[in-house]
């Protein structure tokens, strides 16, 4: 008699916050994956189904809802942004309270956690120092879930995220309506990642991530952040926006985008590329947006 093979179904992966980013991952994942993707929308659940993905409906500020997710997989990611009040990261506490040991979980915080580091350029051996809630809440969560990891014996990458930019995510309203940027003197360095780069480095992490172990999601970019805005508005014929000293700036942008034009930073990538085997398909941030005006045309 021939024995009978038990017929294995592929592994179970959740995803935690499955908006833009969550939904660029999953034709990279559900080949490997039973994909199952956590909303707090019911009205997304046809959407998510319809991506390949089985919607679970739960919230992570709501804990009774998430025992549902007890057990669920072995393999996470966690893309959802903290709340946007207190210090610490309430979601992340509640999640990590239900995840089943010796699990693998990738985390998308933010480039934030440095906080002004006034242009340098240093690698993920960085100390983090948070100036704004924003920032000191992504500190909280990554406290959170290193916590968890060392506890439950699991893996965790973490994936330190910069200004996510894709064709539907470029500052053309913004410049549409004539909003200042910096004059040169004044101005910031920032960091870019194209939403594409991002859920592969997502993708890549989970596969390969170390444990324990921070990566900086950046494309190869060193611009300030006028000069950003020029290469959009040359790329879409749109006039520059202005350009303003500091201090006639702030009379004029509201606090939470003259927080983002405050603090410069140029942060090193090779880790993504040495230890993740990283290509990326937008490396310098002008790529992305010229590839943008292409697919309008």
């Amino acid at each position: 008699m021939k024995k009978q093979l038990k017929k294995i179904g592929k592994p179970r992966l959740l995803i935690i916050g499955c908006g833009d980013v969550g939904m660029r991952l999953l034709p990279l994942l559900r080949a490997h994956f039973r994909i199952f993707a956590v909303t707090s929308q019911p009205a997304r659940c046809a959407e998510l189904r319809a991506a390949g993905a089985v919607p679970v409906v739960a919230d992570l500020d709501q804990p009774h809802t998430l025992r549902r997710l007890s057990g669920l997989a072995q393999r996470i990611l966690h893309l959802a942004p903290p709340r946007s009040d207190g210090v610490i990261d309430v979601r992340s506490q509640n999640l990590s309270a239900i995840l089943p040991d010796k699990s693998r979980l990738v985390y998308v915080s933010t480039t934030g956690v440095y906080g002004d580091c006034a242009g340098a350029r240093f690698d993920e051996t960085h100390p983090v120092r948070p100036q704004n809630a924003r920032a000191v809440r992504r500190v909280a969560a990554e406290q959170c879930l290193r916590s968890w990891a060392k506890r439950s014996q699991s893996t965790l990458a973490i994936l330190r995220v910069p200004g996510i930019y894709a064709a539907d995510r470029l500052p053309v309203e913004r410049l549409q309506k004539g909003t200042p940027a910096l004059i040169s003197s004044d101005d910031v360095y920032t960091n870019h990642i194209h939403g594409d780069d991002l859920a592969r480095l997502i993708r890549l992490a989970l596969f390969r991530g170390s444990p324990q172990r921070v990566y900086h999601a950046v494309d190869d970019s060193d611009i300030r952040m006028g000069d950003y805005f020029d290469l959009v508005a040359d790329a879409f014929a749109l006039p520059h926006p202005p350009r303003l000293p500091r201090a006639e700036l702030q009379k004029q942008v509201s606090p939470m985008l003259l927080s983002f034009m405050s603090e410069s930073r140029r942060l090193d990538n090779q880790r993504i590329k040495h230890e993740l085997g990283a290509r990326l398909l937008y490396p310098q941030v002008r790529d992305g947006v010229f590839a943008a005006v292409k697919l309008r045309d």
